[in-house]
């Protein structure tokens, strides 16, 4: 047994040559490089009407725009007030203070002009919501619109529409840093 032991010890601890190259093999060696990319997750509610994504500190809130307004209007419903009103509770509680932006996105139904007017009117709509939401001094709301020029997933794939894509496109997002 202690023989058998050795023979198998001496295998194992013995150098082994690493492995040559066939005499006819033949070729340059490059290196490969890739970019690596922040990788950035996203949770969302169960109905998928809200998500929310975390880059170091920056917190961004997104809400679809069917839950806040009716088709191509810019004006809040009332349950969008309620919604509006838990995220400002989530900004006044995890945020840093400072400026918190609202941005708005549509899908790509209709022109780039009337979509980044569209887009820029519910912005502001949610920007003055908030503002009477959020008690905190040290907040400076800012608003953008960017019409269909962010879409978060494609509105087209192979040729077809995709509805689901477009719903998602149509959002309202609230960005902001949040406390160390």
């Amino acid at each position: 047994m202690f023989r058998s032991l050795s023979v198998v010890l001496a295998l194992l601890l013995s150098p082994t040559p690493p492995p040559s190259a066939p005499p006819d093999a033949t070729g340059a060696v490059e290196d490969l490089v890739f970019p690596i990319e922040d990788i950035v997750g996203e949770v969302e509610s169960m109905d998928g009407t809200e998500s929310e994504t975390k880059q170091g500190r920056q917190v961004r809130v997104a809400v679809t725009s069917d839950v806040l307004f009716a088709l191509d209007k810019w004006q809040l419903t009332a349950k969008a007030r309620q919604r509006l009103a838990k995220v400002a509770e989530r900004v006044e509680a995890e945020g840093a203070g400072g400026v918190v932006t609202i941005e708005g996105h549509t899908d790509d139904q209709g022109t780039d002009a009337y979509n980044r007017t569209l887009s820029e009117r519910r912005a502001q709509s949610v920007r003055q919501a908030m503002g009477g939401l959020l008690t905190d001094a040290g907040v400076r709301l800012e608003s953008r619109g960017f019409g269909e020029s962010r879409p978060k997933l494609p509105n087209v794939v192979e040729g077809k529409p995709v509805e689901k894509n477009r719903a998602k496109n149509r959002r309202v997002e609230i960005v902001f840093t949040a406390k160390q």
